[in-house]
């Protein structure tokens, strides 16, 4: 991730070298958007075992564009989301349950800022692009659910893809349609040590930190309208 990182700044500072060049009239674009986010989701979960399921969600999003030139570009979204969160097919027979059971883990807010530098290839009003970049998700105000007795979940770096178009409606407006995919990979921390059967205080340990490292690998299909400065 430190060499993503370099590369990152290194293309940032190649881009702003030649970004007098071709420069358009307008350097910043603002893009309101309606983002569905639709996590693909998968984990390795200690102890019990089982899967992990994460609801999808649907967002307001708003980004920033600076144009270096009429090609190349660096763009910021900003949004936060909130999902339910659930194990699939967990094997809770060492407290008495089902062997394959769903477990409530409540919900959380993510705040996942991504950076992208994106490639403009602009036709007339139809301006069609393709971008990379990274990703922060900061995982905030987790609940529990009613089952376990908390839940953490590690902030990571990932990295993002994106494609997408602008089509001009007027000389400072325009809609825009847009798809990333961001590559996510966390570590979440279940305390379950208040499902212990009081004749078994030596399953307390065990259930006191369950271990599941979560890849989220979440689609974002967004739709929005966008103002030229």
């Amino acid at each position: 991730m430190k060499r993503l990182s370099i590369l990152m700044v290194l293309l940032m500072t190649g881009f702003y070298g030649f970004s007098q060049s071709s420069q358009p009239a307008e350097k910043w674009r603002i893009r309101l958007r309606g983002v569905a986010v639709m996590p693909q989701e998968s984990a390795e979960i200690g102890v019990i075992g089982g899967d992990a399921k994460i609801s999808n969600s649907f967002i307001p999003e708003l980004d920033f564009t600076y144009f270096f030139n009429k090609n190349f570009a660096a763009e910021l979204i900003l949004g936060t989301t909130r999902h339910k969160v659930n194990t699939v097919g967990s094997d809770l027979s060492a407290i008495g349950a089902s062997k394959s059971a769903d477990v409530n883990l409540g919900k959380v807010w993510l705040l996942p800022p991504t950076l992208t530098l994106q490639y403009h290839y602009p036709v007339g009003k139809f301006n069609p692009y393709l971008g990379a970049g990274i990703n922060y998700t900061i995982f905030y105000s987790a609940d529990a659910g009613p089952t376990v007795k908390d839940i953490k979940y590690k902030d990571k770096f990932a990295f993002a893809a994106q494609a997408g178009f602008d089509y001009d409606i007027s000389d400072k407006f325009f809609i825009n349609v847009d798809l990333k995919k961001i590559f996510l990979s966390t570590t979440a921390i279940v305390d379950a040590s208040n499902l212990t059967p009081a004749a078994s205080p030596q399953l307390a340990p065990v259930l006191g930190s369950i271990n599941a490292d979560v890849k989220i690998k979440s689609w974002l299909l967004g739709v929005g309208l966008g103002y030229k400065f």
